[in-house]
């Protein structure tokens, strides 16, 4: 079932033993707490690791100015990028050197293809990632709204575990990682 920023969060708000929020603009305490936690905890998880449901590869646009130094070319990044993963070129998505400054990506290459983790819509969330977030956001609403840290560090707790939790699931949805090229292994050979 796919759930919105509110329901993600009056489910949080639950879990905390606090009232449930219809809007982040109803002027109770647990909106207010939600409205200025909420995006900032969600895209501090869909970065802190390389999601399959959240990691798209595209083409960069180049732009016009050079970088000032250690590299030729920068290119826009896409308005949804949370984190880079790899840059690569031709049919390759990754083996490039790069850097990201000023919200510019910089390479030698005059073509490249940048896999990274964006921002989908919340309802687009696998549920999986929706429990780990909403222990998470559970963990972080209770202080500002209980004042108990002990509640808080057991949430947190509980948070660590379902986001554990969320990495096995999502990295049983690839292919395994493999040594592709190790001058030990092709010595062996």
């Amino acid at each position: 079932m796919a759930l919105s920023s509110i329901a993600l969060c009056s489910r949080a708000l639950l879990k905390l033993g606090a009232a449930s929020i219809a809007s982040f603009d109803e002027g109770t305490a647990e909106a207010e707490v939600a409205a200025n936690l909420f995006g900032h905890i969600r895209d501090a998880m869909l970065s802190a690791h390389p999601w399959n449901f959240a990691t798209a590869q595209t083409r960069l646009a180049r732009l016009s100015d050079e970088p000032v130094a250690d590299f030729i070319y920068a290119y826009q990044l896409p308005a949804d990028f949370l984190r880079a993963l790899s840059v690569g070129s031709g049919g390759r998505g990754r083996g490039a050197e790069y850097r990201i400054a000023e919200r510019r990506l910089h390479t030698n290459l005059s073509e490249i293809v940048l896999t990274y983790i964006f921002r989908p819509a919340e309802e687009e969330f696998p549920p999986f990632f929706d429990q780990s977030l909403i222990a998470r956001l559970s963990a972080e609403f209770c202080i500002p709204l209980t004042e108990s840290t002990s509640r808080s560090e057991t949430l947190n707790r509980l948070a660590e575990i379902e986001f554990g939790r969320a990495k096995t699931i999502d990295a049983q949805q690839d292919t395994p990682g493999r040594i592709e090229d190790f001058t030990l292994v092709n010595v062996r050979q």
